[in-house]
């Protein structure tokens, strides 16, 4: 699983772009430190996900891999990198304003009646594919101190996180991801290139610190993508 989590990364960050050949096996596995048996059940996991293809001539990183990213890669990756996109990924940002959010999002937020958040609506694809639609939400001072939330200026979209939390002093300490299953609504249609009522992955994040929440997401994914994230059970009561 690590070995699969550590490739994962590596491709959807664009250290391994599409086309490139792997080794052979078993000097991957020696690399590694790992068995070629081990190995080869990490390329497994890959190749059944869609990040990789093998043929008699080696194993490759595949194509534009239906592979979406999760909340937690995500927010990671920002972290890591700087940017939100995976190798190859594009962002059109069509809406930034600052508005009186619904009522949900301002229990979220913990908002009196009146105030106002910032709401970002951005799509990502690779090429001619649609990856992925979202709806990101801010605290309305941030606006302040970062004036590129109110932009929709792809070039300013990528790395807004770092640059919140290089002008707020804050930055998240915990998540939270809840993903479902659904039909897709006519908007949501539109915009992933899908007919209304396709099945769809929905999912809702939020990441906060000890101030409240510093930012809220609701994205949808097309059908037949993957996502995949690693954790631990350090939190887990004592079962003995």
């Amino acid at each position: 699983m690590r070995l699969a989590a550590e490739f994962r990364r590596r491709i959807l960050d664009g250290e391994l772009p599409e086309g490139t050949k792997l080794p052979n096996h078993r000097t991957l596995a020696a690399e590694h430190g790992v068995a070629v048996a081990t190995l080869q059940k990490a390329l497994g996991q890959l190749q059944v996900e869609g990040y990789i293809r093998t043929s008699q001539r080696g194993t490759y990183i595949a194509n534009a891999p239906k592979a979406g990213s999760s909340g937690y890669d995500r927010i990671t990756r920002v972290l890591r990198t700087g940017s939100v996109l995976g190798d190859g990924e594009s962002v059109i940002v069509t809406e930034a304003h600052l508005v009186a959010p619904p009522l949900y999002v301002a229990d979220i937020f913990d908002l009196d009646e009146g105030d106002q958040v910032v709401r970002r609506q951005w799509h990502t694809g690779r090429g001619q594919q649609r990856l992925m639609l979202a709806v990101t939400w801010y605290p309305a001072e941030f606006a302040v101190s970062v004036p590129d939330l109110l932009s929709t200026a792809a070039g300013k979209a990528p790395g807004l996180l770092p640059r919140i939390i290089e002008a707020t002093g804050r930055r998240p300490v915990e998540g939270r991801d809840d993903m479902h299953a659904r039909d897709a609504e006519p908007r949501e249609a539109d915009f992933l290139g899908l007919k209304t009522g396709t099945p769809i992955l929905a999912g809702a994040h939020r990441l906060w610190d000890d101030q409240g929440i510093i930012e809220y997401g609701e994205w949808c994914l097309p059908y037949r993508h993957v996502i995949g994230y690693e954790y631990r059970f350090d939190a887990a009561p004592d079962q003995r």
